[in-house]
């Protein structure tokens, strides 16, 4: 933050835990979000459209969707354009979950 500004701090704390528990939910002992890739398309939508931090919450959605992906083993070849572009159109309405997942799809294969 002392590199590229901005403010620090957690804006809303159950938005945060839905953010990151959503993708975990079930119903009728089925997963909603059956996939790994499918559970961190959902966390990055939630962290980017939650709004759970103060400010943020676009870079901090969109690095934890690449740190997710990393972390399972899931190669995923985003440039940075595309990262920028994701975040944004997560932030403005344009992408969903389900077509971020379609994008993390597309770009690891």
């Amino acid at each position: 933050m002392d590199e590229t500004g901005g403010l620090d701090g957690i804006r809303d704390d159950k938005m945060l835990d839905s953010a990151l528990s959503v993708a975990f939910q079930t119903f009728d002992g089925v997963e909603l979000y059956p996939s790994t890739a499918a559970k961190i398309a959902r966390i990055a939508y939630g962290l980017v459209c939650n709004h759970p931090f103060v400010d943020g919450n676009k870079r901090i959605g969109t690095y934890v969707m690449l740190v997710l992906l990393e972390l399972n083993h899931i190669k995923a070849d985003f440039s940075d354009d595309d990262i920028i572009s994701i975040g944004l159109e997560l932030a403005s309405g344009k992408m969903n979950d389900k077509q971020l997942l379609d994008s993390i799809l597309e770009h690891s294969k």
